[in-house]
This record gives C-alpha cells, sequence and structure tokens, in this order.
C-alpha cells in the first residue's frame, strides 16, 4: 500500500484536547474490528480486481446486505472506475469503503470525509464515548486499508467535511453521498452543515465530476416537517431542489434500491428498519415483521458539477 495521507486538524485536537479524560475504552465505537477481505478471491486477477471479484471476497456479513444495498449495479450506475479519486461521505464502519478501496485500485484515491466535529453534539443520545470514537475514526479508518485491498488498495484521505484539504481542490472524479445527507440536513439550522457539505464539494470535484446519492425516500404527500431528515427520510423532490441550487446538474435516477414495501407512517423512523431495529431489539414479533420489509426504501440518483 502506498503512503497513507492522515490530517490532524485544529477542530480534531481541539475535540481530543477537550476529551482527553473521556473513557474511550473498548466499548468506543473506534475499537470494532474491520472486516478483512477474502485475498485470494480479491487477487484472482491481481493488480486489477474485477468488482465481481471484490464482492465476492468481502465478508459473509457484508454480503447479506447486497440484496437491500445493491453495490454492484449502484457503483456502475455511477460509473465509479479503477484510478479515480473519489470522496465518500460518512463512511462509518466501511461497508462502501471496503467495495471502493481495491475497486480504485492503486492508481485511485479514496477520500473519506465525516461530519464535522460540531455537528455530532446535536444527536440527542451523544455521549463523551462516542465522540472519542469519532475523534479517533480517521486513524482507524486508514488502518483498516491494509484489510481491504492490501497493496492493491487506494491511497486513503480520512478528515472531516469542512477540512478537507484545498490539495484536492477541482480534483475529485466522484463524490457519494451514501445514506448521509438527512443528518445534514437535518442539523442544517445548527450549522449550515448540508450547504457546508455541498460548497467543499463542488469545489472539490473537477469540471463534470459527478454526485452520487443513495438517500432513504420519503413520498412526497409526507409533510416537510416529518421529512425533514430527522426520521432518516427525505423527499426526491427536495434532494434534487436542494443539489441544483447549489450548482449541480442532475443527470438521472434509478430504481436500483427502491422497497415499496417500505411504507413508514407519520410516527415510523427509519432506523425500526434492519440492520438496526432501533424499535424492536426485544420484541421478536415486530422484529420479524420489519425483517419481512427489508432495508429502506431509497432514490438513487446522479448528479455532475458542470463542465464549464
Amino acid at each position: 500500500m502506498r503512503l497513507i495521507t492522515l490530517v490532524a486538524t485544529p477542530c480534531l485536537v481541539a475535540a481530543l484536547c477537550l476529551l482527553s479524560a473521556c473513557n474511550t475504552s473498548s466499548s468506543s465505537p473506534s475499537a470494532a474490528e474491520a472486516p478483512v477481505l477474502d485475498a485470494k478471491i480479491l487477487n484472482a486477477k491481481s493488480p486489477s480486481s474485477t468488482l465481481d471479484n471484490i464482492l465476492a471476497a468481502v465478508p459473509e456479513e457484508h454480503k447479506a446486505r447486497h440484496g437491500y444495498r445493491n453495490p454492484k449495479e449502484t457503483l456502475e450506475f455511477f460509473g465509479i472506475k479503477p484510478g479515480m479519486v473519489v470522496v465518500e461521505y460518512l463512511p462509518g464502519g466501511g461497508w462502501y469503503s471496503q467495495i471502493l478501496a481495491p475497486l480504485l485500485g492503486p492508481d485511485g484515491t479514496l477520500i473519506g470525509a465525516d461530519y464535522s466535529m460540531a455537528l455530532w453534539p446535536n444527536f440527542p443520545w451523544m455521549n463523551d464515548t462516542f465522540m472519542a470514537g469519532r475523534i479517533a475514526w480517521p486513524t482507524k479508518w486508514t488502518d483498516d486499508f491494509a484489510k481491504w485491498g492490501g497493496d492493491n488498495a487506494a491511497t486513503p484521505y480520512a478528515t472531516t467535511i469542512p477540512d478537507i484539504d484545498s490539495q484536492y481542490e477541482n480534483s475529485a472524479d466522484a463524490a457519494l453521498f451514501i445514506r448521509a445527507v438527512h443528518n445534514l440536513a437535518r442539523f442544517e439550522s445548527k450549522g449550515q452543515f448540508l450547504t457546508e457539505a455541498l460548497e467543499k464539494t463542488y469545489s472539490v470535484l473537477k469540471p463534470g465530476g459527478i454526485v452520487g446519492i443513495v438517500q432513504h425516500q420519503a413520498s412526497e404527500d409526507k409533510s416537510d416537517d416529518w421529512a425533514d431528515g430527522s426520521a432518516g427520510y427525505l423527499k426526491k423532490s427536495f434532494v434534487i431542489e436542494t443539489f441544483e441550487a447549489a450548482g449541480f446538474e442532475f443527470v438521472s435516477e434509478s430504481n436500483i434500491n427502491e422497497n415499496k414495501l417500505d411504507q413508514p407512517g407519520d410516527s415510523d423512523i427509519v432506523w425500526r428498519l434492519p440492520p438496526s431495529y432501533s424499535t424492536s431489539k426485544d420484541d421478536a414479533e415486530k422484529k420479524a415483521e420489519f425483517s419481512k420489509i427489508g432495508e429502506s426504501n431509497r432514490m438513487t440518483l446522479l448528479f455532475k458539477k458542470p463542465s464549464a
């Protein structure tokens, strides 16, 4: 693997100092073990593994989500190819990162951009342990790259949305918002987090660069108050209008990730569904009901930065 570029921003350093006395035990989200890809399958066509090989090499728990998340069809729709510079917003534990790392290959770069450190405290369930995990996330994510492609992985760069380095301005081929827009919209009034993310995206993309979005979708007849992102869902019309207002051109959409069984009521949240089951962990009957629905109904949208 090539040299990992890791940014230690003033924002992160300051937050780390504030939390240095916090409990950072093994219960921290940053302590989870990264999934390991099967090297024999992954490198079957080394040095440039195909997307089929990559998806065959991921662990079984990853494959269990393929029927809902359709990673092959989604990445092909977005046109993601080896050698690209790609920004992945809110990579989290790396569900898509472990596909993108070997797919982009040694000539590519994957920029993992977490939410601003100023956004996370807005969640009502936030605590010191979780925040410490967010601060540790850049180091953990880059360390995990060795398990997601070895010598054939892309170069990783971990940062937060406001701190993407200026060296990447007008250089990225693609930016991916995969289930990442709703929280930016939800807390927009708290710090213009969505506005900031769109401005950063426009800046980092090269002319003609694409924006791929997969987002929990609310039906258009839902109230704007319910579909503001706090339940996880956004209206397609809102997403399209927002990205177009930020200067992006709408290119096309796909029904790849639609799930018509997901028909949430006004009191429902997206996290009631798998894999979270947040409202039915102790109710086997409800959990079985949500399992039959599957993961959420999702829009899949493609935009681009104008070429001129």
